[in-house]
């Protein structure tokens, strides 16, 4: 067998508009695609994360074949005894030696660690190596690089505003729609103690015929990968092609989309979706491309079905955020991966990966019982879960920020490292010193009790940092203040808020010190499996 041209598709890489297609021809050249344990193993991924990959690529390879390509597709063995290709290196390599094609073309891998990979596989092989660039994303790392050049900071609010500029998104001429580039104000509501009342739930996608089979493989594969324990295979309905995603984002729009902005903070019992999109885990797949989204949204606040600030909120994240920490990730990988700029190194609490404690109780913390207990049984929290409960907890417990950024990578479907780093790393943890975000996104108990009723539910009392009743919460975000007060107390983002330390006297201070230690050595003994 030969080719004329081997062409590279990754898990992430499913979009049939590729620059990867430009000039090729399905009568001389191939697709390669490959599904491997590594890349489900490297990080402990969650069955859901699994799930989702396999499913959508199969779904990919097969669209392609009726279009008339060849598709030189490796599915996993169903036992790890038959598998003599654990790596996507191994399983290139191979393909490489099976086709002997003229030429290896590619669009640049989303992750740093498969782009140095593979490129060595190919160049072992002696075969010409063609990269293209990725024209999924709106802001390519050229025009990242040069608008980063030279400045002291990068914020994702100036670069958001040029993106805004530069395409013409919600834009009055030179001028924003509505006289503001940001609505955050508007977009920061909490539900009162109703909640938020009887809502539609999202679009669902029942697993068809190639999903069940893949299901079948992971259950099989994975066994005890997070999710087994809460039964998340029986809960999948992620949508796994172009069409579905284009369902779901017609479903938030129409269903959910009104509400988004005011509501996109707030979190409530029991309700994992709220009026949020899901659609990242399709954006990330590239299973639809992000100027359809932007396009539609805007679209829906000009036809009066989406208020402005829940439409400028929306598109904040896809054409800001997205684009944003994609540029950050490239721009300064490889030493942004190893950051640890508050010199964090506690372990990880188990409970994350268990979902309870290690005598098998519940996490006592109601807020991070839901969140993490949700996580496991989904594979998704929305980004105020993760921000501040999940990796709030951890920052201000003192955890090494890459334990963290390991285990965002493997338990959330719609986690690619790309997107997942800098948004740990730097604006979860503050890992990168300030890169990111200009200060730490800490706060105590009280935020979650302001923006959720998780602490009704609690036996600890948010507004205590000592005593019995005391909420970790409130104990450790004091005692960051206090270990921290040198680096920040004088920071101008950040001085109001560490001012609050110079009220505290002496012995209150040791007391908030000694009960954040206890914490500390409780999870230690937790997470050694002595307590």
């Amino acid at each position: 067998m030969t080719a004329r041209h081997l062409l590279v598709v990754l898990g992430d890489q499913l979009n049939p508009d590729s620059a990867l297609f430009d000039g090729a021809d399905p009568s001389c050249d191939v697709i390669w695609m490959a599904e491997v344990a590594n890349e489900a193993c490297h990080v402990w991924s969650h069955q859901s994360r699994i799930a989702l990959f396999l499913s959508a690529m199969r779904h990919f390879a097969a669209d392609r074949r009726i279009d008339g390509w060849r598709v030189d597709y490796r599915e996993l063995p169903a036992t790890a005894e038959d598998d003599n290709l654990p790596t996507l290196e191994a399983a290139l390599a191979q393909a490489i030696e099976r086709w002997t094609p003229q030429r290896v073309i590619w669009v640049c891998p989303g992750e740093y660690r498969l782009r140095d990979a593979l490129a060595a596989v190919v160049s072992e092989a002696g075969v010409p190596l063609e990269a293209r660039g990725d024209r999924h994303f709106l802001v390519d790392d050229a025009w990242f690089a040069d608008w980063a050049a030279g400045r002291k900071t990068l914020r994702m609010e100036h670069f958001y505003r040029a993106q805004r500029r530069r395409f013409a998104v919600l834009m009055d001429g030179d001028e924003p729609v509505g006289g503001k580039f940001n609505f955050d104000a508007a977009n920061r509501q909490s539900f009162d103690a109703r909640g938020p009342g009887l809502m539609p739930e999202p679009a669902r996608f029942p697993p068809d015929r190639v999903t069940r089979e893949v299901i079948d493989l992971v259950q099989a594969r994975f066994l005890d990968h997070p999710g087994q324990d809460h039964d998340a295979l029986s809960r999948f309905d992620w949508p796994v092609t172009p069409a579905q995603a284009e369902q779901a984002l017609v479903d938030f729009i129409e269903q959910r989309g009104h509400a988004f902005g005011a509501y996109q903070d707030a979190m409530w019992t029991d309700a994992p979706w709220l009026y949020h999109s899901r659609l990242s885990a399709a954006l990330n797949l590239k299973l639809i491309d992000p100027r359809r989204v932007i396009e539609a949204v805007e679209s829906a606040w000009r036809d009066g079905r989406m208020p402005l600030a829940a439409a400028e909120g929306f598109i904040r994240q896809v054409l800001g955020w997205r684009e944003f920490v994609r540029g950050l990730y490239w721009w300064g990988m490889p030493d942004y991966a190893r950051g640890n700029a508050l010199e964090a190194d506690e372990p990880l609490p188990t409970f994350y990966w268990r979902g309870r404690m290690a005598d098998g109780e519940p996490i006592p913390m109601s807020c991070l019982d839901q969140a993490i207990g949700q996580t496991l049984r989904l594979g998704y929290a929305h980004h105020i879960q993760r921000l501040m409960v999940t990796g709030l907890f951890a920052q201000l417990l003192g955890v090494r920020p890459q334990a963290v950024h390991e285990w965002y990578l493997a338990v959330y479907v719609d986690a690619v490292e790309w997107v997942e780093l800098p948004n740990v790393l730097g604006m979860s943890q503050y890992a990168d010193g300030g890169v990111m975000a200009s200060k730490p996104y800490v706060a105590s108990g009280r935020y979650i009790q302001r923006m959720s009723n998780y602490c009704a539910h609690c036996r600890f009392d948010p507004g205590e940092a000592v005593g019995e009743s005391a909420c970790p919460f409130t104990t450790l975000y004091w005692d960051f203040l206090l270990r921290h007060r040198e680096r920040f107390a004088r920071h101008p983002r950040t001085a109001l808020q560490w001012k609050h330390v110079e009220r505290i006297d002496a012995e209150r201070a040791a007391v908030i010190g000694e009960q954040a230690e206890s914490w500390r050595e409780a999870l230690r003994a937790s997470s050694r499996g002595e307590g």
